[in-house]
């Protein structure tokens, strides 16, 4: 099975912590993305969204759960996803780059599908919600809402 990548960039006018406080907050990932609800499976042993927290988010009938891999502050958030859609390996590391007086936001993200010829159906989908995400994130950072 092929791994598929996907691979956004946006801008904000917001600085990188403005930026980095909303993406480890994952209660405000719902004001911000198309995501429904968010809850805290299981906290972390140093901070409650640390490295190692499960968070659980909840769109519709699909709930996916995550796990918080990586903290850099002010410079990158990343996690893998547990469980929720037919996807192994699944990791999405998003970047935070000073850039003039605002920040670019790269948002990364690879797996592979676990159904054979299904993984181009998911890059899609998820491109386009990923691209929603990043999008939200760089409004709501500079007090502005969400496109949508």
């Amino acid at each position: 099975m092929a791994r598929q990548d996907i691979d956004v960039t946006v801008r904000t006018a917001a600085a990188p912590a403005t930026v980095y406080a909303l993406l480890t907050d994952g209660a405000t990932w719902p004001t911000w993305s198309p995501l429904g609800s968010f809850a805290l499976e299981r906290p972390a042993a140093d901070e409650p969204e640390g490295v190692g927290a499960i968070r659980v988010f909840r769109t519709g009938r699909v709930t996916s759960r995550e796990r918080v891999a990586e903290r850099v502050p002010g410079r990158r958030f990343s996690y893998q996803l547990l469980s929720g859609l037919p996807l192994r390996d699944y990791r999405a590391d998003v970047d935070l780059t000073p850039d003039g007086e605002g920040t670019l936001i790269r948002w990364r993200s690879s797996f592979r599908a676990r159904v054979p010829g299904t993984g181009w159906i998911y890059r899609r989908a998820l491109t386009r919600f990923i691209r929603d995400c990043a999008q939200g994130l760089a409004a709501r950072a500079t007090g502005s809402p969400p496109p949508g």
